[in-house]
Order: C-alpha cells, then sequence, then structure tokens
C-alpha cells in the first residue's frame, strides 16, 4: 500500500520511518510512504502557501491553489504507477476518531493520500472538493496534521506481516477485542519494597504453566481494567455479543462498577 503525505514539514516523518520496529514495514516496501513538500507547489516567489482569513479574525488559512497542484501531482503518479485510488485524508477536531477497527481495515487497503493541515485550517473549499475521509486523534487541538498522520502511519505499520515477529503481540493489543490489555510482567520475579512501596512479585499464575489459567487470569484482568477505566468498552463489547457467560459472571463480581 502508499500513503502520499501532503505537508509542510516532511523533516517531521523521517525519524519515524528510519527507527524502531515499524521501520521493518517501510524498508520492506510493505507501507510505501511518500512525502510531498506543499511549498514546493506554491506559485509565488516567496513559497508561501497561507493567508489571511476572509472575514477577520486570528490566524492564517492555508490557501487552495498548492493544495490542489499537490494533489494533482500525487494523482497523476498514482496513475503513472498503475496504483489504485485512495482517499484523501484530513486530519481535524471534526473527524471520526481513529481506533484499533479502522486501522485494521486500512491495514489491508489501498493505502490514502494524507493532508496534514497547518495553522487556522485549510481553505474550506478544499475539504468540500477533494476531502473523502476526515480523521481525529482525539477531543484536543494539535498544531498540525503530521502527528495524526504519523499515529496512523505507525498503527498500520505494526499490523503488517512480520513486522512485529510475533503475531498474537497485535492480536493481544488493547483494542484488539474491543478491550483493554490486561497488565504483562517480566524478570525478575520478586522486586523488593522500595520508596515506600511493597515488595512486589509477579502474580502465581503467570507462573504456572497452566495455559488455560494464563488465558483466562489475562481476560479477567482485561474486563477488569476495561470496567474499571472504560466502561464504555464493556458496554459496546456486550452490545456486539463478545462477552460469553464466564466474561459476565465475572462482570457480576466485580461490583460497584459505574457505567455497568
Amino acid at each position: 500500500m502508499r500513503f502520499d503525505v501532503l505537508t509542510l514539514f516532511p523533516e517531521l516523518f523521517a525519524p519515524h520511518l528510519r527507527q524502531g520496529i515499524t521501520r521493518r514495514a517501510y524498508e520492506s516496501g510493505q507501507v510505501d510512504v511518500h512525502l510531498w513538500p506543499l511549498r514546493d507547489f506554491a506559485d509565488n516567489a516567496y513559497r508561501r502557501v497561507d493567508d489571511r482569513p476572509y472575514g477577520g479574525g486570528p490566524g492564517m488559512v492555508m490557501l487552495v491553489q498548492p493544495i490542489e497542484a499537490a494533489l494533482a501531482a500525487v494523482r497523476a503518479e498514482r496513475e503513472a504507477a498503475g496504483l489504485p485510488a485512495a482517499p484523501v485524508v484530513h486530519f481535524s477536531p471534526t473527524g471520526r476518531p481513529i481506533d484499533q477497527a479502522l486501522v485494521r481495515d486500512w491495514a489491508t487497503g489501498p493505502g490514502a493520500v494524507l493532508l496534514c493541515g497547518r495553522y487556522e485550517g485549510i481553505d474550506q473549499r478544499v475539504l468540500d472538493r477533494h476531502v473523502d475521509v476526515e480523521l481525529s486523534l482525539g477531543d484536543f487541538v494539535l498544531s498540525g496534521g503530521e502527528l495524526p498522520a504519523l499515529a496512523l502511519l505507525d498503527a498500520i505499520a505494526r499490523l503488517q506481516d512480520g513486522v512485529l515477529g510475533d503475531v498474537r503481540s497485535h492480536e493481544q493489543d488493547s483494542f484488539s477485542d474491543g478491550l483493554l490489555d490486561c497488565p504483562h510482567y517480566s524478570r525478575p520475579e520478586r522486586l523488593p519494597a522500595q520508596d515506600g512501596h511493597a515488595e512486589a512479585e509477579v502474580p502465581a499464575v503467570l507462573l504456572s504453566g497452566h495455559h488455560a489459567a494464563i488465558a483466562r487470569w489475562r481476560r479477567e484482568r482485561s474486563l477488569a481494567l476495561s470496567a474499571q477505566r472504560r466502561p464504555d468498552l464493556i458496554r459496546r463489547a456486550r452490545e456486539a455479543g463478545r462477552l460469553d457467560r464466564d466474561d459476565e459472571a465475572f462482570l457480576a463480581g466485580l461490583g460497584g462498577v459505574d457505567g455497568l
């Protein structure tokens, strides 16, 4: 799949594409990322890509011309390469929140054109004419679309075959089955008391070698954590029929959890 990123700050992407475990997806070509610096498409001597908003007010608005020129170049290159059409994505607080279900769908798709806005925003006519999907990281405001684009690329890259080394890694992630992930432990088995914290041991069931008991413990910890911190996830899992009789019995035994 190929992602074409339209941005004023392509240098923000280079460290991510070259570092960490997800670089395997980029180096192998499973996720092909092309960066398009928007200033290269400005038709003025100063490479200006923004101007004051009509109607007054603070901030600057990204201009139509450079974005449309960049989109035309992207589409021409994708067509010349024989690639299928891809949706144009704009990152905005008004967009659909990115979740694991969306990431899984896109992890097997053709890619996308990622439009990263800056300043006060992008001229609405660009959005009306060209944008197919608007996505959001959550109910807060960032300085631009680069961080959401990086988050989406990272989430998609880690789902590609061979990137994590063990396919079970992403199968056990938070939200993989609609719930939060369970706690994880490693060596040493026992931590001494320190700085007011009591001695801490790895839960005995994880040392037992009893795979069914370990699986049930992990499921119950996932249920308990989701019920405590994200009861909305429990409600959605229940509505989708993803909770079995044992799950419901465990949740009933928790008691006093708001929202359940």
